[in-house]
């Protein structure tokens, strides 16, 4: 057999569809340069966020379950419910009032006012002031080994960057302690940027126990001296 003889088959063309041959990539789709990217779900800001709402919920709670049971009926009652509960009533309200120096449990406000009216004028005040300058210590030591990364998780964008500017200023030690002696400043949030500034440990604790009594007897006595003048105890 010759060579011409042999037939070679030769392997069928890949048939190409025209189609598809001519398909061009998909275009990528289109990015709005305007848009914000969105932010990541942070858990401890979502807490911060709600913490004081479930706070609020759980004191409506309380109070109706002590309307119901007699115990807000009238004054007598409610101090003889405090003094039934022994140490552990202190000891319970200087706990919470702590961490709601700390973290935003329960407005802070409601809490002074509670002071006076569960446990009497003086005693009331003596563990506020506790408590208060025992979260305000704290607030202060977690801002200095933290940084203001916790701080911005914790408080609005808006209430940050206004307390900063006063950080910002040279005679902040100044403002610092007129704004803890006043009982309208958000005192938890200016305790935490504190600890981020060179204020000293010294300064700072002369600050808190020197300034804060001022504010806890305006605010927490004269609030529950109107308050108790209302109700109708």
């Amino acid at each position: 057999m010759s060579t011409a003889d042999i037939v070679v088959k030769q392997p069928p063309c890949p048939v190409i569809r025209k189609d598809r041959a001519t398909l061009s990539p998909a275009p990528a789709p289109a990015v709005d340069a305007t848009a914000r990217p969105e932010r990541r779900r942070d858990p401890l800001r979502i807490a911060a966020r709600l913490s004081p709402l479930l706070g609020l919920a759980v004191s409506i709670g309380l109070v109706r379950w002590g309307w119901q049971a007699g115990v807000l009926r009238s004054l007598e009652n409610l101090q003889g419910f405090i003094d039934g509960l022994g140490a552990w009533g202190p000891v319970a309200f200087l706990v919470v009032s702590m961490a709601s120096v700390i973290f935003p449990v329960v407005p802070g406000g409601l809490l002074v006012v509670a002071g006076p009216v569960l446990f009497g004028p003086v005693e009331g005040t003596v563990y506020n002031y506790l408590a208060v300058c025992a979260g305000s210590l704290l607030n202060f030591t977690i801002a200095r080994h933290l940084g203001l990364d916790l701080i911005e998780r914790m408080f609005s964008a808006k209430a940050v960057e206004k307390a900063l500017g006063w950080t910002r200023s040279p005679h902040f030690t100044r403002l610092f302690a007129t704004a803890i002696a006043l009982p309208v400043a958000p005192d938890d949030l200016l305790c935490y940027l504190a600890g981020t500034t060179r204020m000293t440990w010294r300064t700072y604790v002369l600050i808190i126990l020197t300034c804060k009594p001022w504010a806890l007897i305006t605010y927490g006595l004269g609030v529950s001296a109107v308050l108790l003048k209302f109700l109708p105890w």
